[in-house]
């Protein structure tokens, strides 16, 4: 298998790589556990848990519990399956102006219902719990800035006049 750290550039190769379960349970245990997995009910680490592979679940051999790669993760008590969790996290982080429901349902095939559920959890996990600023350089490959015109009145200008302008974002 690859290395976690080559991720898949579009969609096709996003669904393609991460179709396969064993692959994408490998992927995401790959990326959650570079030593080896932990056991989240007692957090021993150890490299010898017993791998159930017809289930994709270990078992600690030290409290004798069953654990998946999803416990613990915004993948936890949803029947989808990491080959539809995966690529839905590809698609919400690589669409420019964001990904509604339906387009995220229509995009895995799933139902509306379904795409609204990823969605919120995925964007749950994407928060940051310190809402500190950015720092560091930033580089922007494009930027949608819409500015409203505003007439010598105060009012905005409707949209049939045109005031093509350039802005400066430094």
């Amino acid at each position: 298998m690859e290395s976690p750290a080559k991720q898949p550039k579009t969609l096709l190769e996003a669904v393609r790589y991460f179709s396969d379960l064993d692959v994408a349970t490998e992927y995401v245990a790959r990326l959650r556990w570079p030593d080896g997995p932990v056991c989240p009910r007692c957090g021993v680490l150890d490299e010898k848990h017993y791998y159930l592979k017809t289930r994709r679940v270990w078992k600690c051999r030290a409290c004798k519990k069953q654990f998946s790669v999803k416990v613990g993760t915004i993948f936890e008590d949803s029947p989808l399956g990491l080959d539809k969790w995966l690529p839905a996290v590809w698609l919400i982080a690589n669409c420019k102006n964001g990904i509604s429901s339906y387009e995220l349902a229509k995009d895995l095939g799933v139902t509306q219902k379904t795409g609204w559920f990823m969605l919120h959890r995925i964007r749950l996990a994407m928060q940051t719990g310190t809402f500190e600023k950015l720092s560091g350089q930033v580089e922007a490959d494009e930027t949608f800035i819409w500015v409203c015109p505003v007439s010598t009145d105060g009012l905005p200008l409707s949209h049939s006049v045109s005031s093509h302008s350039s802005l400066l974002v430094i």
